[in-house]
């Protein structure tokens, strides 16, 4: 168990290992083998998605509520460890969940049929895909923002970028509104995902 434990990826693989076993085990006692139709497939992208958006969210989350207020509090002598070692490799897994997201998300609804309707926000379907046309469009400007705004800047005010360092203050504050404008955005989004999901419109 240490061996597996004590090593990232040996880890995910186990988790991975273990949900299939589950997942036949819970088939089997139910009566019904997996069958690798549509359904099963739309599941399987609904499952990546929120795995995806997990790992984006919970990020988004720690550099807001750990990281960035706490900074201050840390003796400058210690500041490189975060700036060159932690935030970068947490930016890493930020932006690609994000975009793992971001295309999961996007699958799935091309594959359960509301892909038009929600980015037309219901218009078109009398409004019953407007709670999750609503949390698509958070979620594709939150995608934006961490893409083209965050990532640019944060690479600018971790050094990763040379430039003057009255433009890395300026990127680093820009990142830091951007990432907070996310945070914001990110507790609707969730709401219009989950609520459209199971009834918090009425419908």
């Amino acid at each position: 168990m240490a061996s597996i434990l004590s090593n990232l990826r040996n880890t995910v693989v186990a988790g991975v290992v273990l949900t299939v076993i589950l997942y036949l085990v819970l088939a089997s006692a139910l009566g019904s083998g997996p069958i690798f139709d549509h359904g099963w497939f739309a599941f399987f992208f609904r499952w990546l998605h929120v795995l995806s958006g997990v790992m984006w969210i919970g990020l988004l989350w720690y550099f807001n509520f750990v990281q960035i207020p706490n900074m201050p509090n840390i003796p400058d002598d210690q500041k490189p460890a975060i700036g060159k070692v932690i935030a970068p490799a947490a930016l890493w897994w930020f932006r690609w969940g994000a975009m793992a997201t971001i295309v999961t998300g996007l699958i799935l609804a091309a594959m359960n049929g509301y892909l038009v309707d929600a980015i037309a926000l219901g218009s078109t379907d009398g409004g019953a895909s407007t709670p999750i046309g609503i949390g698509m469009w958070l979620g594709v400007i939150m995608w934006f923002n961490v893409w083209f705004v965050i990532w640019p800047n944060q690479k600018k005010a971790l050094g990763m970028v040379e430039v003057a360092a009255d433009e890395k203050a300026a990127a680093a504050r820009t990142a830091m509104l951007f990432s907070r404008t996310n945070t914001l955005l990110s507790i609707p989004m969730l709401f219009c995902m989950v609520a459209a999901q199971n009834g918090g419109f009425g419908f």
